[in-house]
C-alpha cells in the first residue's frame, strides 16, 4: 500500500472542502502526460491507499506483462480514528490510514503499450 515514508505532522486538522470547491474541476493533473490512455475522475471523493492498490492489481492483472502503468495520485493526507468503544474526549485518535482528495477531472491512472480494447477492459 502507498503511504509517505516520513511526515512533518502525524495528525492533520480535518480541513473539509466546501461543496463548491469539491465540485470545481481540478486544475492540476488533468491531462494524460505519460501514457496513451488515462482514467479520469468524474466526481469528488477521498481515495484510500488500499483502494489505489486494489485498482493497480486489477489493471496489472488485466494487462499481463505488456504495457506500462503510471499511478498519478499519492495518498499523503492522514486520517485519524479513535479505537472502538473509547469514550468521547481524551484527545485525537491515532492515524488510521492515508487518503488522496480527488476532484473532478483528475487523471488517476495511465496506461501505455497496449491496444485500446485491453486498456478499456483494464479501466
Amino acid at each position: 500500500m502507498l503511504f509517505p515514508k516520513k511526515v512533518k505532522h502525524r495528525k492533520w486538522q480535518i480541513g473539509r472542502m466546501s461543496e463548491a470547491k469539491r465540485q470545481r474541476p481540478d486544475t492540476r493533473g488533468i491531462t494524460v502526460s505519460y501514457g496513451s490512455y488515462g482514467l479520469k475522475a468524474l466526481t469528488p471523493s477521498r481515495v484510500r491507499s488500499n483502494q489505489i492498490e486494489a485498482a493497480r492489481r486489477v489493471i496489472s492483472r488485466t494487462m499481463g506483462k505488456a504495457g506500462k502503468t503510471w499511478i498519478r495520485i499519492f495518498p499523503d493526507r492522514p486520517v485519524t480514528k479513535k479505537a472502538a468503544e473509547v469514550p468521547m474526549g481524551k484527545g485525537k485518535g491515532d492515524p488510521s490510514h492515508f487518503v488522496f482528495e480527488v476532484r473532478p477531472g483528475r487523471i488517476l491512472f495511465e496506461i501505455d503499450g497496449v491496444p485500446e480494447d485491453i486498456a478499456r477492459e483494464a479501466f
